[in-house]
C-alpha cells in the first residue's frame, strides 16, 4: 500500500511525488520524476553510508533462512508436508519482520516491542520443530534496544538451553557439541555484527554533524570577516566625510566658496566609498566556477591572449568553487592590467588552481591589500594556500590550493 512517507533529514530533495519507504528507509518515487539511479547519484554521503550499513546488516537476518534447508531435509526424512510448509511460511515471515528493527534503530525510533515479541514467538515455534537458525537472528534484532550485558546473558542462556535440550533428547554427544559450536558462532557473529554496524552508523552521524558544524562555522567566520572589511572601509570613509562636512560648516559663514569646495570633496568621497563598498560586496558573492572560466577565457582571447583551460571541478565543494572562481577572476584582472601576456594557462585538479602567463617583465611588487593579498587571507582561512610569484622559466604563476 502506497502512502506518503516521512522524509529523513539526510535524504536528498526531490520534486513533488507520492513515496513509499523501501527496506533501508530510502524513499522511492511512485509519481515523481526522480528514479532510483538519479536518487543514487544525488544521494548524500550519509545516505550511501546508511544504505551500506543497513543492507549489510540484512545479511545477518539472511542466516535464518538456513532453516529452509533444514526443513527440506526433515521433509525428505518423513516430516508431514503440511507441517514443513507451515514452518517454511513462518520462517519467511520471521525473516521479513526481523528486517525492520535495525532500520528503526538507525532512524532513532522507539523500540518496536510488538515486532520483537512476534518474531521471538515465531523463533520459539520454529525451534520446536528443530529449526533453531532463527534464534541468532532474533537476538541480533534485539541487540540495538537492550544493554550489552542483557544480550550477552540472553545469548549464553540460549546456548546452554540448546545444549541441555540436545542432551535430554538422547542425541549423540558429538552432535550436541557440533550444534553448540555452530550456534555459538552464529550467535556471536550476528550480535557482534549488528552492534558494530549500529556503532558505525552513529559514528558516521557524528562525523556528518561535525562537518555541518564546521561548514556553519566557516560561514560565520566569513560573515565576520565581511563585517570587519566593511567596518574598516566605511569607518574610515565616514570619519572623513564627517570631518570634511564639519570643516565646511565652520567655513560657511566666513568663506562660502571654500565651504562649497569642501562639500564637493565630501560628495566625491561619498561616491568613492560607495564604489569601494560595491566592490567588496561583489567579491563576496557566490560565483559559478565554470561560468567564470568560460568568461575569463573569452575575455583573455578578446584581448589577444591565447588561453588554455583544463579544469576538473566536479568534485569541488560549493565553497571551494566560489573561492577558486574569485581567484581566477582576480588573476585575470592582473593579467590584463599588469602584464603583456600572450599566453595564459589555467589548470584545476584536485582542488589546486595553477594560473600562469608569459607576461612578466621586471620585478613584481607587493600585492595590493584588496587584491591577491586579501584573497590569500580568505584562502588561508578556508584551510588552503595561495602563492603568486615569477618562475625561473620566466612566467608568472598564481597557485591556489583549496580543500577539494
Amino acid at each position: 500500500m502506497t502512502s506518503p512517507s516521512k522524509t529523513d533529514p539526510t535524504a536528498p530533495e526531490a520534486g513533488p511525488t507520492i513515496t513509499t519507504a523501501d527496506p533501508a528507509g530510502v524513499t522511492v518515487g511512485v509519481g515523481g520524476r526522480a528514479g532510483p539511479l538519479r536518487r543514487l547519484r544525488t544521494a548524500s554521503k550519509l545516505d550511501k553510508v546508511r544504505w551500506v550499513i543497513v543492507y549489510s546488516t540484512d545479511l545477518v537476518t539472511l542466516l535464518s533462512l538456513i532453516g529452509l534447508y533444514t526443513l527440506y531435509l526433515q521433509w525428505q526424512a518423513g516430516m508431514l508436508p503440511v507441517l514443513a510448509a507451515g514452518a517454511a511460511v513462518l520462517l519467511v515471515v520471521f525473516f521479513v519482520i526481523c528486517l525492520r528493527p535495525f532500520r528503526v534503530a538507525v532512524r532513532g525510533g522507539p523500540r518496536p516491542t510488538k515486532l520483537l515479541a512476534v518474531s521471538g514467538g515465531i523463533a520459539l515455534l520454529l525451534a520446536v520443530v528443530a529449526v533453531v537458525w532463527a534464534l541468532p537472528s532474533w537476538l541480533a534484532a534485539l541487540t540495538p534496544f537492550v544493554r550489552k550485558r542483557t544480550i550477552a546473558l540472553a545469548s549464553t542462556g540460549l546456548i546452554v538451553a540448546l545444549a541441555l535440550i540436545g542432551s535430554l533428547s538422547g542425541a549423540r554427544l558429538a552432535d550436541v557439541l557440533a550444534l553448540v559450536l555452530v550456534m555459538t558462532f552464529l550467535t556471536v557473529l550476528s550480535v557482534v555484527a549488528t552492534w558494530a554496524n549500529l556503532r558505525l552508523w552513529r559514528l558516521a552521524q557524528e562525523a556528518h554533524e561535525g562537518e555541518e558544524a564546521l561548514a556553519r562555522l566557516a560561514v560565520s567566520e566569513e560573515r565576520l570577516r565581511f563585517a570587519r572589511d566593511l567596518n574598516d572601509l566605511l569607518g574610515q570613509s565616514l570619519t572623513d566625510v564627517a570631518a570634511r562636512a564639519g570643516h565646511a560648516e565652520e567655513r560657511l559663514p566666513l568663506d562660502p566658496e571654500a565651504a562649497a569646495a569642501e562639500m564637493f570633496e565630501v560628495r566625491d568621497l561619498a561616491r568613492r566609498s560607495l564604489r569601494e563598498v560595491r566592490a567588496v560586496v561583489q567579491n563576496y558573492r557566490a560565483l559559478d566556477l565554470d561560468e567564470v572560466l568560460a568568461s575569463v577565457r573569452a575575455v583573455l582571447e578578446a584581448a589577444g591572449v591565447r588561453c588554455a583551460v583544463r579544469a576538473d571541478t566536479a568534485a569541488l565543494s560549493p565553497e571551494s568553487r566560489t573561492l577558486l572562481a574569485t581567484v581566477v577572476r582576480e588573476g585575470t584582472t592582473n593579467v590584463l592590467k599588469h602584464s603583456r601576456a600572450e599566453r595564459c594557462e589555467i589548470r584545476i585538479e584536485n582542488g589546486v588552481l595553477e594560473m600562469s602567463n608569459d607576461g612578466v617583465s621586471g620585478p613584481v611588487g607587493r600585492h595590493a591589500p584588496n587584491g591577491l593579498a586579501g584573497l590569500a587571507e580568505r584562502v588561508r582561512a578556508a584551510g588552503g594556500s595561495l602563492e603568486a610569484a615569477p618562475t625561473p622559466e620566466g612566467r608568472y604563476l598564481l597557485r591556489a590550493a583549496v580543500p577539494a
